[in-house]
């Protein structure tokens, strides 16, 4: 095994922090929750960090690896079934009240995805082409496109109660 400078690491994860933090904010019920899943992750990173051939981008790799790390602590963990929009992520937001109000909204929408619902729409949210989200996550181009349409509109009608 070959011996990774924690220097190294420790860039690479400043580089990637927004994309673990999105990842981690979107399964996370509260910042206990949150930092437990950012640890997780941080794990699963470092236990790959030096497997990384680098045949994808670095960003897709990182996502990759974050949804999976999430939504395996979420499989292990049932706390995890009424998540709750974290008080401290929607205050880093912004200081608009009406922005913190649609923020708060999507993420009681997001929370009532099941785990792969989630992953699909934080990577359409992030504005990654489907060709870049089947990338992540292993699936079909089209499975992505008909997913995701299913997804909005599953969420178009939970806005609509």
């Amino acid at each position: 095994m070959t011996t990774i400078p924690a220097e190294a690491f420790e860039r690479f994860v400043a580089r990637h922090r927004r994309i673990i933090g999105k990842v981690c904010y979107l399964y996370a019920t509260d910042s206990a929750d949150f930092d437990d899943l950012r640890q997780e992750v941080l794990i699963a990173l470092w236990r790959g960090f030096g497997s990384f051939e680098g045949r994808s981008a670095a960003s897709t790799w990182v996502y990759r690896v974050s949804l999976n790390a999430c939504i395996s602590y979420c499989r292990r963990s049932r706390r995890h079934r009424t998540a709750q929009p974290l008080a401290e992520a929607l205050a880093i937001a912004d200081d608009d009240p009406a922005l913190r109000e649609r923020m708060s909204e999507l993420a009681a929408l997001l929370a009532r995805l099941d785990p792969m619902e989630k992953a699909l729409m934080a990577l359409w949210l992030d504005e990654l082409s489907y060709d870049e989200i089947a990338a992540v996550t292993g699936l079909q181009r089209n499975t992505v496109a008909s997913r995701l349409h299913r997804i909005r509109l599953k969420l178009r009608r939970e806005a609509d109660r």
